[in-house]
Parts: structure tokens; C-alpha cells; sequence
């Protein structure tokens, strides 16, 4: 684009209440410049093909997908995820254990901590350049130091595009699910994506999104005109929802999981997979409760042989200490400073307990 009508869009938007605070690399030049080593590349491979085995049923493992509610310090979730690759040694032929590192948060209101990508460093004020910068260097440290491969939420659908030869695992948040952005894009990965169902909790919008995910779409993407092959793995995620008066209505019951299946059973859909979210509004943000969530789900697979095919794994959220905090002047290591998350200890009982008993 020429030089003056550049400026002239310039200066067209900042005076449409939008201010250009600086020009963000293209993905491609951010992964040259970031780029992944050979070794990263083929750890991810392998965990991708072993991925996809669980979700199109050839392989009988239980996903775990475990971590901090945001991925708020680098050396912290580093740490954390150090520790899982401990555990995974033990429990890596029962389990997929994928660490949970969220770096882009959605805010009910808009206020409030957004995550690694807008903020790298939480005293300060966001920086979007720092931040693509920090979410990619986090999480191809978290693999050269753990061998595990992790999952993130799709937050912005166009800034995927930096991570995505990084993840192997995405979700698709409560508050985007109905979005078409969002749908369209999912139908475009070759990982498995997570749908949640909405805040209002309907199953029917959730496995909407699924269809649509599944399905081949041409549309506008990162100002290009392009098409997607859908994405046999897209799936569900029950994370509770709310009622009209924002009551917490739980749906990991045994109830729910039969319903599901067959509501999955009446549509048209590849790969019917359901991974239960232990927090969130299932446990009404009270954290403790997903150690008893978890062992519910567990008990209904073990009962039901249809649910055990169709419950592929379970959502926990968790770090290096429990519960959350405040961003102030002294905050602590390793703690959340969004939702409130269990600590390692009970983290590391309940993960040997699913392998145990899933």
C-alpha cells in the first residue's frame, strides 16, 4: 500500500475513536524470527498423532488437561509444568496429560487481568508487540523443558496464527462459542478444539458449533479469502452454565452425560468426544470442588460403557499454590491472580487418582 493512503487510513481510524498503538508483525515473521527447533517439532508431532488417537477412539487413554486459570509468569508456569512432566513419567500409559497454558483470558465485563498477551508483566500497562512475543517464547519454553505440548483458548481467532505451529490443543471459550469467527476458524485446525457450551448452558448452540467446526467454510481470514477442510476433531466441553437470576447450574451429572450422548447420537457429527471443565460454573469458582467433580465423572464412565467411550477427559484448573490473589505490591509465586485454582498437592493426589481409576 502506498505511503499516503496508509497515513490517510491512519489517520481515518484514529479519528473513528480507535488510536493505531503500533503495527504488529505478521505471524510468519514472528515464527522466523521465534523459530522452533527440530527437536520441539518432532515432541509435538508424536503428541499430536497420540491426540488424535484419543479423540478418534484408537487409543484408550484419559485426557487430563491441567493448569493455572491464566498463564500470568513465565518462570511459575514453567515451573508448574516441570512438575507435570514428573508425573506424566509415571502415569503416561493411562493419561495424556496436556498443561493447561491460557495466555489470553475473556473478562465477563471487560475489566480485569487479560492475560500474558495483553499484559506481560501484570504491573504493567499492555503491551499487545510484548505480548505475542511473550506467549510464544513461553510456550516453546514449557515444551524444551517438559517435553509436553499445551493447550490454549482461542480468545481472538485472527492471533492464532502466532501459536499454531505450537499447540495441540485448543478450546473455544463459553463467550465465543456462538461467534462465526470463531467457528469458522476452528473448522481450519488439525488439533482437537474444545466448544464449550455457553454461559446460558444450552447443548444445542454447543453442538451447533461443533457441526459448524466440523464442516469445510470459505471466508474472510487476516484480510484473505480462504478455505477450510473442517475439523474432524472439534468436540464439547461441559463447563456448567447459569440460569436467568446467574444461579450456577452444574452439568457433569451422570443426567447430563447421558443426554449429551444422545443428542450427539440424533446429529450427523464425526468423533462424538465430551471433555468435562471441573471448574468454572460446574463448581461455582469453588475450587476444592473439582477434586469431588472429577471423581463423579470417573464414577459415571466406570458404570456406563457408552459414557466411557465418550468422555474423553476432564478440565482442572490448577497451580503451584491454591486458590487466587490480588495484583498488588505483594503478590506470590506461583498463585492465581484470575479464578482460584487447587494446589500442586492436591493436583498431583487427583492426577494419579484418574489414572487409577479411569
Amino acid at each position: 500500500m502506498p505511503y499516503t493512503a496508509r497515513r490517510e487510513r491512519q489517520e481515518k481510524k484514529n479519528t473513528m475513536g480507535m488510536k493505531i498503538n503500533a503495527e504488529l508483525p505478521l505471524p510468519a515473521d514472528l515464527k522466523a524470527e521465534y523459530p522452533l527447533s527440530g527437536t520441539i517439532r518432532k515432541i509435538k508431532a508424536e503428541r499430536d498423532r497420540e491426540i488424535r488417537d484419543i479423540f478418534t477412539g484408537k487409543s484408550d487413554k484419559f485426557v487430563v488437561i491441567v493448569g493455572p486459570c491464566s498463564a500470568d509468569n513465565e518462570d511459575a508456569v514453567c515451573e508448574y509444568v516441570q512438575r507435570l512432566a514428573k508425573i506424566n513419567d509415571k502415569v503416561s500409559d493411562r493419561l495424556m496429560i496436556i498443561p493447561r497454558i491460557y495466555t489470553n483470558k475473556p473478562r465477563t465485563t471487560g475489566e480485569g487481568y487479560k492475560g500474558m498477551l495483553h499484559q506481560p508483566d501484570p504491573d504493567r500497562e499492555p503491551d499487545l508487540l510484548a505480548g505475542i512475543i511473550a506467549i510464544r517464547r513461553l510456550h516453546t519454553r514449557a515444551i524444551s523443558e517438559s517435553g509436553l505440548t499445551s493447550a490454549d483458548e482461542m480468545l481472538y481467532p485472527e492471533n492464532r496464527s502466532y501459536l499454531d505451529d505450537i499447540l495441540s490443543y485448543e478450546a473455544v471459550g463459553a463467550r465465543s462459542v456462538e461467534n462465526q469467527q470463531h467457528r469458522l476458524t476452528a473448522s481450519s485446525m488439525d488439533i482437537p478444539v474444545g466448544m464449550k457450551n455457553p454461559t446460558s448452558g444450552d447443548f444445542s448452540v454447543m453442538l451447533n458449533s461443533v457441526k459448524a467446526a466440523q464442516s469445510s467454510h470459505r471466508f474472510i481470514y487476516r484480510g484473505m479469502d480462504v478455505t477450510t477442510d473442517g475439523n474432524e476433531l472439534a468436540h464439547v466441553i461441559l463447563r456448567g452454565g447459569v440460569d436467568r437470576y446467574g444461579t450456577c447450574i452444574p452439568n457433569y451429572h451422570y443426567e447430563d452425560l447421558v443426554r449429551l450422548q444422545e443428542m450427539y447420537q440424533e446429529r450427523e457429527l464425526e468423533n462424538p468426544a465430551v471433555v468435562v471443565d471441573a471448574n468454572h460454573s460446574n463448581s461455582d469458582k469453588k475450587f476444592h470442588e473439582q477434586i469431588r467433580i472429577v471423581s463423579e465423572v470417573l464414577h459415571s464412565r466406570n458404570y456406563n460403557p457408552g459414557l466411557k467411550k465418550l468422555v474423553k477427559g476432564v478440565m482442572i484448573e490448577s497451580y503451584l499454590l491454591e486458590g487466587c490473589q490480588k495484583i498488588d505490591d505483594h503478590m506470590v509465586y506461583g498463585r492465581s491472580i484470575t479464578d482460584p485454582c487447587l494446589g500442586w498437592e492436591d493436583t498431583e493426589r487427583l492426577i494419579y487418582k484418574i489414572a487409577e481409576e479411569c
